[in-house]
Parts: C-alpha cells; structure tokens; sequence
C-alpha cells in the first residue's frame, strides 16, 4: 500500500488523537489506482510548528485546524500557498462560517470539514481530498510522460470530476448545520459560488474531453463549407449572459456580408468559444471587446481585441500550456479550466496549420489573432 503522510494541526489534544485513531485503519481505494492509500499522521498543537514540520518534512495531506494559539490555521494556508508546498489541505474547524470558507478556498484549501464530525464523514472527505492529491500529482507527473499514457489518464480524470461533490462539500455542511442562519437569503452567496464551482467543473469536463478527443484521433471531423461570421456570432450570443453581468460590450466587424472556409463547424466554434469567452471573462467592468474578421484568396483571419486587464510577458509565454492558468489578484476570482487555449492552439495548428499569436498589456488589455490558410 502507498502511504499518505498527514500533518494533524489542532491545539486540542483529544481531537488530534481522535483523528488519528480514525485514519490508523483506514484506506483509500480507486479501480484506476495499483494499490490502495493508507495514512500515517503527525500530530502537532500550534501553526508554528506546523510550519517547521512543512519546511522539513514531505507531507502530503494537512487537517488544519483555524483558531490556534499564535499564528492562525489561515496563516498556515497562507503560507503554504505562498511557499507552493505539494500538499493538500482540509480544514477542520468549530468556527467554520461563509466568511471562512471562502477565504480558506481562495487561499488553497481543498475543502473543510466544521466540528463536530463523525468518523464516516471524516473518511468521506479524506477519500476526496487523497482522489483530489493523486489525480492532481498525476497532472504534474503525465506532462512529463508519453502521450498514451496521458490520454488514459485524462479520460479517467474526466469521469471522476463528474460528481463535483467535494468541491462543494464544505459549503453544503454549513448549510446542512444552518451555521449563517435559518432562511434561504441567508445563503444566497454560498448557493451562488456553489453554482459557479459546478458549473466550473462542468467546463474542465467539456475542454478535457474535447482535448482528449484530438490528441488520440477520435473525434470524427465532418467538412464542410462554414459561414465563420455565423458561427462567431452564435459564439458571441452564447457569451451574451456574462457580457451583461460585466456590461462589456461585444461588437464583431467585418468588410463582407458572409465568409466560407472548408472546416469542421464544430472545430471553429471551439475557437471562437474560447476567443470570445477569454474577452469577456477577463475583462473589466464596461470594457470592450472587438472581433474583427478579414479574409483575401490565401487567408481568414479572426482578431479579438478586449479592453481587460491584459498580461505580462512572463505571463504570456506559458500561456498555451495545458492546466496553466494565469494566476495573480486580478485572476483569482475567475474560473476556468487552463486547458481551453491549449485546445484552441493545437486546433488551429494541427487541424488547420494556421497560426495563433497573442499581444498584451497589463491594465490595457490583450488581442488575439488567428490566421486560417483557405487551403490547408
């Protein structure tokens, strides 16, 4: 069996003993694992020495209590986060509110576990925090390895992120324990990120799928002449919503009425979907976005234009990576999968030999062009 280091952090005595008798005799099992994950814990009273054991010691899983004596369970997160240490962290804790919960999520926390518990659902959330930690060291670890592999292991990870239960489970126990009150608009805010995390989820689902489809030669391509300004239009009115929400503006210009290439419909939507949708997401509030297509004898060529907060150069070089996404204050608050301008990329490139470049600048905003040779 593989076992799992786990850093217990909890100022009372009995409730690190408490945790650790639950985890001396339990496993972890998955029918797309070799072998099942069993856990040997490490107790410790305060943040400070949390923190010596995470700059000395591999550990693998943190239980992460808040309210310590010295420095918070949230500084703990914090710094860990801030250090890029390969863990994963759950938070239990008595003083679980909204407030916490989204700080501790947006500080790195895969999920929280509010006192009291009992053993099932301490084992339930350890089955998804230790799912969570080997698929996504699996990520790390595939980037590095053949393509069959990783093709295996993305249709596997896309099942599993079916059921986007652990994401939400925390914010579900608060509401199960009416922790912020007894009406409904009391948890109109936790409803909402909820709302958003699955809908997240189901995002990463469609783009891993999409991914794994053209890489492994799958996905049946169906030609045809496409009108490319009907199809950018249809990608527009899908992103209409969220354009509403951020009152950004979504203007497409082009010098003729109609222009045809031969291409798969469902391909160039892709493009667009993630051209469009990349505009809006991550523009500012009453900005812009611009789609201008041209087409000559050789050549379509589709530019986006946004008024957003842009990047730096830094940034931009790894920004066709797959599940790189650009993270910094401005970025934290929105969702994605990293994979959409991947997919984008090897769609243009593979399918099309066209090109795809990119300029931006911070606080200005960025412009994507695409290139489509008519004859590929």
């Amino acid at each position: 069996m593989a076992i799992l280091k786990v850093l217990i952090v909890d100022d009372e005595a009995g409730i690190r003993s408490g945790l650790s008798r639950i985890l001396k005799n339990f496993s972890v099992d998955f029918p797309f694992i070799e072998e099942a994950f069993t856990f040997e814990t490490i107790e410790v009273g305060t943040g400070e020495d949390a923190l010596t054991y995470l700059d000395s010691t591999p550990i693998d899983i943190v239980l992460l209590d808040n309210k310590l004596p010295g420095i918070h369970g949230i500084e703990v997160l914090e710094y860990i986060n801030k250090k890029n240490i390969d863990t994963s962290v759950m938070m239990i804790t008595s003083y679980a509110s909204l407030d916490l919960a989204i700080k501790a999520t947006n500080n790195g926390a895969y999920n929280f576990v509010p006192k009291p518990f009992t053993p099932q659902e301490l084992k339930t959330a350890m089955e998804g925090i230790t799912k969570h930690l080997y698929l996504s060291r699996m990520t790390k670890k595939l980037n590095e390895e053949g393509k069959q592999i990783r093709f295996q292991f993305l249709s596997v990870l896309s099942h599993e992120l079916k059921s986007p239960i652990n994401a939400i489970e925390g914010y579900l126990r608060i509401m199960q324990d009416k922790q912020v009150g007894n009406d409904l608009s009391d948890y109109e805010q936790m409803i909402e990120r909820s709302l958003e995390r699955i809908r997240g989820m189901r995002s990463l689902i469609m783009d891993m799928l999409d991914l794994t489809k053209l890489e492994n030669g799958k996905k049946k391509r169906a030609i045809s002449k496409v009108d490319i300004l009907q199809i950018a239009q249809i990608a527009i009115d899908t992103m209409n919503p969220m354009a509403v929400q951020k009152n950004v503006k979504v203007f497409l210009d082009s010098d003729e009425p109609n222009i045809y290439m031969n291409a798969d419909p469902n391909e160039i939507e892709i493009v667009f979907n993630n051209l469009i949708s990349n505009a809006v997401k991550y523009n500012k509030m009453n900005g812009t976005v611009d789609c201008k297509i041209t087409a000559d004898d050789n050549k379509v060529k589709i530019s986006v234009a946004d008024s957003g907060i842009g990047m730096n150069e830094e940034d931009m070089a790894k920004l066709f990576q797959e599940f790189v996404r650009i993270k910094n204050e401005k970025t934290k608050g929105i969702s994605g999968s990293g994979l959409g301008l991947s997919i984008m990329k090897k769609t243009v490139e593979e399918n099309y030999h066209g090109t795809i470049t990119v300029t931006s600048q911070p606080d200005i905003g960025s412009t994507f062009t695409v290139e489509f040779p008519k004859n590929y």
